[in-house]
């Protein structure tokens, strides 16, 4: 018999009587220590602080303990134990995150997959390789570099960022445009579900049978099942790869020089914007050879064949040089190339040296509304008092507008985040999403309530009463309960409450 969706509770506020005591969390400890190597279970305050937030620092909580398995059995009867009292458990990858998707639940267990870091396999006839979640996303294109091949998802915190939080949070990157997100790069998952059975989802066949549940378990945020291994697939290495960084004197003509490109045909390995902040706060800090009087920039790179690049960089120079662009440089070799995209992969740092405080957002949109919303976030900067860079995956409408502030003024991060929420809800408006690659997580919940009904939400909570019926894992978090929905009006700074008033904030 199929679970019964209930009512879910809304674990970000957790009622006094369900806090776990002093007691009950000694038994918890105990239990984990009679089954778990000593040095896989943490519990003193010290020792949890470096995993009391991912990389949406604002927000921080501390579990009751975190483990570090290093097995997959140890990670089984760890979930046993947890099941058996009631006790949710939250996964977690390298904590490179940017949406709050691993913060720890204040009743709960944090289990860090760090020490499932192995390659198990790496086949260049087939193109696949069988790794283990804790892997590194840069360190499978490393070792799969000398066989001509590399995997093509790179987000910018590729040389820290995990492979089995890429798949919970369906990471996209700078190539994402022509190559796809994760769930365009992996053919297989296993996954233990909460119960401890071990799962596979997908196969290394071109399509396999039954329900699609290898893409269900892509941006699932560790709220369906605890990732164990990940099979992606390798790509060979183009021929040539070549950049072109056109310069513009207004963001909004850049965006609409965006659209022209593509709606020619031409699909770029990489189409990156970046406006005047974010351009010269990276030029500082990387050298990368940027016009720092350009209002905007494009970087658009172009791979395949020699002959094919050499004949697309041309149409592409006429193209935006045709839409406005009053510069179009070309990569003259592979160091500068290397040059222009350090640069853009150093651009959210690089912003950390002009504003003490930014708040990373990340919503997509249709190409053609590239120019409106753009506007519109200059409208609302205005309005908010906050100044906000640019820098997006301009070919497949992922913006990433980076607002500015400083923490230590009162009420600063508030309005931040309520700017951050507005631009969101203009890319609904628009025909867009609330989210790329980032994932939800707590920071995006209220905007989920504006862009799906509650007849969606309901949906949404069977799925996840089905593959977790006492909600368990990662509980509170990507799916808002209809309660909170039906709150958000009432949810803003000058209504005088806040989202999540019970996180503690810098």
């Amino acid at each position: 018999m199929s679970a019964q969706p209930q009512t879910p509770k809304d674990p970000l506020y957790p009622d006094p009587h369900e806090i776990v005591s002093p007691q009950a969390r000694a038994e918890l400890i105990q239990a984990l220590e009679k089954v778990l190597p000593a040095d896989t279970v943490l519990h003193e305050e010290e020792d949890l602080r470096p995993y009391e937030c991912d990389g949406l620092s604002a927000y921080r909580r501390l579990p009751l303990a975190v483990i570090i398995p290093h097995d997959l059995d140890q990670a089984r009867q760890a979930l046993a134990i947890c099941r058996e009292r009631g006790i949710p458990i939250t996964a977690r990858g390298a904590g490179t995150g940017l949406s709050g998707g691993a913060l720890p639940f204040p009743n709960g267990v944090l289990m860090s997959l760090a020490r499932f870091n192995e390659i198990i396999d790496l086949d260049p006839v087939k193109r696949l390789a069988r790794v283990q979640p804790g892997v590194r996303n840069l360190a499978i294109s490393e070792a799969a570099a000398p066989h001509g091949l590399y995997y093509a998802p790179d987000p910018s915190s590729q040389i820290a960022c995990s492979i089995g939080g890429n798949v919970a949070e369906n990471s996209g990157g700078v190539h994402c445009l022509k190559y796809g997100l994760t769930v365009h790069n992996v053919v297989a998952v296993k996954m233990l579900t909460i119960e401890g059975d071990l799962v596979t989802l997908g196969s290394e066949a071109l399509d396999s049978p039954g329900y699609d549940l290898l893409a269900l378990i892509h941006g699932s945020e560790g709220m369906l099942g605890i990732i164990v291994e990940v099979t992606v697939r390798l790509l060979p290495r183009p021929e040539r790869a070549q950049v072109l960084m056109a310069a513009f004197d207004n963001p909004q003509v850049a965006g609409e020089a965006v659209a022209a490109l593509i709606g020619q045909g031409i699909i770029p390995g990489g189409l990156e914007m970046m406006d005047n902040d974010a351009i010269r706060a990276a030029e500082d800090f990387v050298h990368a050879g940027y016009p720092v009087d350009a209002a905007a920039i494009l970087l658009c790179e172009l791979d395949g064949t020699d002959a094919e690049v050499s004949e697309q960089v041309h149409e592409v120079r006429e193209l935006l040089l045709g839409a406005g662009a009053t510069e179009v440089r070309t990569a003259t070799d592979e160091a500068e190339r290397m040059r222009f995209w350090a640069g853009r992969k150093a651009a959210f740092p690089a912003v950390g040296r002009i504003s003490p405080d930014y708040y990373c957002m990340d919503g997509t949109i249709p190409r053609r509304q590239l120019g409106k919303v753009l506007g519109g976030i200059a409208d609302l900067s205005k309005a908010y008092g906050l100044r906000v860079a640019n820098v997006f995956h301009a070919g497949d409408g992922n913006l990433h507008p980076l607002i500015l502030f400083d923490a230590n003024q009162p009420g600063e991060l508030e309005k931040a985040e309520e700017l951050g929420g507005q631009i969101l809800e203009l890319c609904v408006e628009v025909g867009g999403t609330i989210t790329g690659e980032h994932g939800v997580g707590i920071e995006k919940i209220n905007q989920m309530c504006v862009q799906f009904q509650p007849a969606e939400l309901t949906q949404f909570h069977a799925v996840k009463a089905a593959f977790d019926p006492q909600g368990l894992l990662n509980p509170g978090k990507a799916v808002p309960t209809l309660h909170r929905c039906a709150e958000f009006g009432a949810m803003h700074v000058h209504r005088g409450q806040l989202p999540f008033p019970d996180l503690p904030r810098f």
